[in-house]
């Protein structure tokens, strides 16, 4: 079966976070991507953990092999000139050029767009950083964290007497590269359609602040900024985490309706709670936050989070189990719609990768290669993708062009 990025051919340059992520969705739904990299200078997220059995390597990271599955890895030093004379036979093959450095950096190697676009005039080329490449602020680098921060994220999560919280996951690390894959649909067939090229540019930023929508228009509405309120939402309640039976176990109930609200009461066996005034409405619940929150901890510390689930799910009661990460693993539904899939790496041994949270009906997706070690396709790109010579190889080696340690 033909898978839907079949035949195109993707030079990713980039690197941490976003970049990758958006090759990862490339390649696993049939695109070729070969992705540089250099001993000199290895992607830091090879150097984060998980590792391995817990030791260090740049080929032992988890989370730097889980963003490049079904991806071919080269070492190429793009700092000496036959480096970027290589880089530049590359994107002569490619259909897609992919960078997530700071702005400039691709620049200085002469691999920036307009460089591109010499070597091959109907390249797709696409750009996301912090800030985007244009503005005061293009120059700021970093990670998920600052994005998150600045972005909004922060200010608003945690506890109104506490300070800001950093997001645990980076929020604009993982919302940022869907805006850049779906984008990238619409320049393969903006090409195909008049055979010419696009440039792409992101700010990583921006991308996170359309998830704040409904609070930024409350500032320019009514002048009002939103505020840390720990668990609770001002439009439900009872809206948070709570503790269930047996060590560090928790469940999330959101009810967000009267009708729900009474379902909720009956599933516990509260029917009382309709009829007392502190709780039977909306407003006299939200004023009364504290100690519903209170009562209800004395429901739930009765039971476990699966049985508090699967009680008000039935009830039509939004609620759900605070999974761990063996909780994830080892859920029935994920692992029914095979949300973990094995691969071998060649380091890390058998290792499981995460597939797309999407399913296309015509052309899934398929993992078939875990994330390449640093340099473990050279040979086969630089001779059978690019087309060098055994000697051609052996001297860029000896040069240092290619990288080995």
């Amino acid at each position: 079966m033909k898978e839907v990025f079949e035949g195109i051919k993707v030079a990713d340059f980039s690197w941490v976070g976003v970049g990758p992520q958006i090759g990862r969705e490339l390649a696993e739904h049939g695109a070729t991507v070969v992705r540089i990299e250099s001993h000199r200078y290895p992607d830091p997220l090879r150097t984060m953990y998980p590792f391995k059995d817990g030791k260090p390597g740049v080929n032992r990271s988890a989370f730097g092999a889980a963003y490049n599955t079904n991806k071919y890895g080269i070492s190429l030093d793009l700092n000496l000139p036959k480096g970027q004379e290589v880089a530049r036979r590359l994107i002569a093959w490619a259909d897609i050029v992919a960078e997530s450095m700071t702005p400039g950096t691709m620049a200085k190697w002469g691999l920036d767009y307009e460089s591109c676009r010499r070597i091959k005039s109907d390249i797709i080329y696409f750009s996301t950083s912090q800030q985007g490449s244009y503005g005061p602020y293009a120059n700021f680098s970093g990670y998920g964290m600052f994005g998150a921060s600045m972005a909004g994220f922060s200010f608003i999560t945690g506890w109104p007497d506490r300070p800001p919280c950093l997001l645990y996951n980076n929020y604009t690390d993982f919302i940022a590269p869907h805006f850049i894959t779906v984008a990238l649909v619409g320049a393969l067939l903006h090409r195909h359609r008049t055979g010419k090229g696009v440039y792409l540019e992101q700010a990583q930023i921006e991308a996170g602040i359309y998830f704040l929508g409904p609070a930024v228009l409350d500032y320019f509405i009514n002048n009002r900024e939103m505020q840390r309120n720990g668990n609770r939402d001002p439009n439900m309640c009872p809206h948070g985490i709570f503790p269930c039976q047996g060590e560090d176990n928790w469940v999330a109930i959101a009810i967000s309706t009267q009708e729900e609200w009474q379902s909720f009461c009956t599933a516990i066996e509260k029917p009382e709670w309709l009829e007392d005034a502190r709780f039977s409405q909306f407003e006299a619940r939200k004023q009364n936050e504290e100690e519903l929150e209170r009562l209800i901890s004395q429901w739930t510390s009765k039971h476990t989070p699966d049985e508090i689930m699967k009680i008000l799910q039935a009830a039509g009661v939004p609620a759900g189990t605070v999974q761990t990460s063996e909780g994830l693993f080892n859920d029935p539904q994920l692992r029914h719609r095979q949300h973990f899939r094995p691969l071998h790496h060649k380091v890390i041994g058998v290792h499981h990768y995460h597939a797309p949270a999407y399913r296309l009906s015509k052309t899934p997706c398929q993992l078939k290669k875990a994330g390449p070690t640093l340099g473990e396709d050279n040979e086969y790109v630089y001779k059978e993708i690019l087309g060098l010579s055994d000697d051609e190889i052996a001297e860029l080696v000896i040069e240092g062009v290619i990288t080995t340690e």
